[in-house]
This record gives structure tokens, sequence and C-alpha cells, in this order.
């Protein structure tokens, strides 16, 4: 796979940005794309929310919008996958071009604006895919929903028995007004309907996991807000971060005054120092996704130390392909030894204790 992606990937991004996403999914969906043999090792092992996870490495909400394609991502060595965002009705997004590739910068700018099909093939077809791997669900708000926690309600109700944990995304820059929803009012009175619509849906199976993806641009009163809520109990987990609306000075690409989420390697200092912080402000007490900027095991890693349980990648698969998965799983194995961990969770927040 590695080698049919050194030949295949200066193609794709020769291309429109989201022309070559469409054709990577199509290319999945036909079984164009080889599978890869997952990493296996002892260490990468984990028990989270009741789900076992052979290994911590994600893939990011983006990717598999309309949910076409987890299983064929999962049989690229994932140690899970996340779909969405789905929204309750369908919607086309912003206008195009809303993709674009920073290649100087390694890193991608999107406005893409929750574009995807809407619940019902969604969960039509997650209620197709055999259960097995670990597949959660990203959820979001259609554009002109005025009532936001309605359209969480929903998703949480449509999706409940057809996922493995569920997000409630209120972070992306592409919505308007969306990411105001993570004020302490406003996220307290969202989160707890979002989690008695998830209930309501369960009766009596088992409820899947809520989390909630935070913005890597909030203040650290904000941080305190979203923390308290999330230890308060009505929150499982959280993924940390989202794309940014800032602009490093560093960045050299002519696409870098685009108007969108950053992601990529630009994004991986400062979604870090906000999981760290998050570490701190919740205690450990519940486990953190780490996502933003991570290219390498290194990077992983460095989340990991900082107080993620799993992380999710995404933007620099668009460079590296999916071989991507596999270098990260192998570096985590040799690093973990190296430092004398015994597994994953045995690392997680090491940074903290001076390890």
């Amino acid at each position: 796979m590695a080698d049919l992606y050194s030949l295949v990937g200066p193609i794709l991004r020769k291309l429109d940005a989201e022309q070559a996403h469409g054709l990577t999914i199509r290319a999945l969906k036909s079984g164009l794309v080889p599978g890869r043999r997952a990493v296996s090792h002892a260490s990468l092992e984990q028990t989270l929310w009741g789900l076992r996870f052979p290994n911590p490495v994600g893939l990011a909400a983006g990717f598999d919008k309309n949910a076409e394609v987890p299983d064929a991502m999962l049989g690229q060595g994932f140690g899970f996958v996340e779909i969405g965002s789905v929204t309750p009705r369908p919607q086309p997004g912003n206008p195009k071009p809303r993709m674009f590739r920073l290649t100087e910068d390694k890193a991608v700018i999107n406005r893409m604006g929750f574009n995807n099909e809407g619940l019902e093939p969604v969960a039509a077809r997650l209620s197709a895919r055999p259960r097995v791997g670990i597949v959660g669900a990203n959820l979001g708000k259609n554009k002109d929903t005025e009532d936001a926690a309605s359209d969480y309600e929903k998703g949480a109700a449509k999706l409940a028995a057809l996922c493995d944990y569920m997000v409630i995304n209120v972070s992306s820059p592409n919505t308007p007004g969306l990411r105001s929803l993570q004020g302490r009012d406003q996220l307290e009175g969202l989160v707890g309907r979002t989690r008695a619509a998830l209930d309501q849906a369960s009766q009596g199976a088992k409820r899947p996991p809520l989390l909630l993806k935070i913005a890597p641009d909030l203040n650290d009163e904000d941080l305190t807000d979203i923390a308290a809520v999330a230890v308060a109990g009505a929150l499982d987990g959280l993924i940390v971060s989202n794309t940014t609306i800032a602009r490093p000075q560093t960045l050299q690409s002519p696409h870098a005054k685009e108007t969108g989420g950053l992601s990529g390697a630009p994004l991986m200092a400062p979604s870090t120092a906000v999981l760290s912080r998050m570490y701190a402000l919740t205690e450990g007490r519940l486990p953190l996704v780490g996502a933003g900027g991570i290219a390498s095991a290194a990077d992983a890693y460095a989340k990991i130390k900082a107080g993620a349980s799993l992380v999710q990648v995404y933007s620099a698969l668009v460079y590296q392909g999916t071989g991507l998965v596999e270098a990260i799983n192998k570096g985590l194995v040799e690093m973990l030894a190296r430092d004398g961990f015994k597994s994953i969770a045995d690392a997680v927040g090491a940074a903290h204790r001076g390890k």
C-alpha cells in the first residue's frame, strides 16, 4: 500500500482537493484500495467505555461524512473510525472551492460547512454493516436550525443503536454561531438534552458513550467551564481539538489567507497545549482523544503523554497515505518500550508526572 500511495498520491494532489477526496472514497467503496494488516501488540490495546481498542490510532471525522467506507478504513489498520459530521437533514455545505491544501505547510484549510446526506442514508448504511470494529458517529446541526440542541437530540436518537460512541461537534468554524455553543450555560443545556435523548433511545441497552469535540481557540475560562460540565457526569470524554481559525505567521502557502479551519502540522502545538490543559482541568478523570497535527509516531506519543488515551489523524493522510497508521503504531510500540511503559494507559498524562 505504501508503494501504491507513492504512485497515486502525487496524482491525487494534482487534482482539486475535494475532487481527490471524492475519488478516494469511490476507490475505497469499490474495493480497489488493498487493505493493511493492523499492527498488533499488547502494549497498544486498551479498554475504554467498555470498548476494546486494538490500537489507539483513529480516523477523525470529516473523511467519511456519510458513513460510506467505515469498514474499508478499519481495514487500513485504524483502531477506530469516526463518521460524520452528520446533520439531521441533508445540506450542500458552503460554495466551492472550500478545501485547500497548504502543501508547503503540510496543512489543509477547509470551510466545508457540514456538507452531508443527512441522518437517513447514514443510518441505513450503519445498520447494514457488520458490527465489527469500533465506529463512532459525529453529530452536527443544520445551518438554519435555531434550536441547536434539537438537532443533536435527533442525531442521538437515530444513531444510538448503530454506533459505538457518539460525538457532539460544536467546534467547527464553518457553521455560523456553532462555536458559541461551547459557553457553559448553552453547553450544559445542549449536552443534557443530547444525553437524555441518548438514554431514551438506548432503552436499557448499552448506551454509547457521549463525547464533546472542542475548538483549540478557547480561552482558559472557556476550558474551565467545559471541564466542569465534563466532570459533572454528562460527558464521557472529550476530543481535543477541531480545526483552528488562527493563522500562524509561519505559514508559507498562497492559500494561507483562505477562510475556514486550519488543520495539519501547524495545529500540532496549539492543540496539544489545549489537550494538556484539559487533562489537568479534568484531573485525568475521563478519557481524552488527541487530534490535530499528528503526522508521526512522535506526534502521537506527545499527545498521549499530554493526556490523550486515543489519538485521531486526518490531514496528514493527504500527504502520507494510510501507511501512516502502521508507522505510528509501530513507533508507539518502540517508544513505550524505550520509556519503560507496559501499555498506552501507563503513558497517558506522563508529561504531567515529569516522565
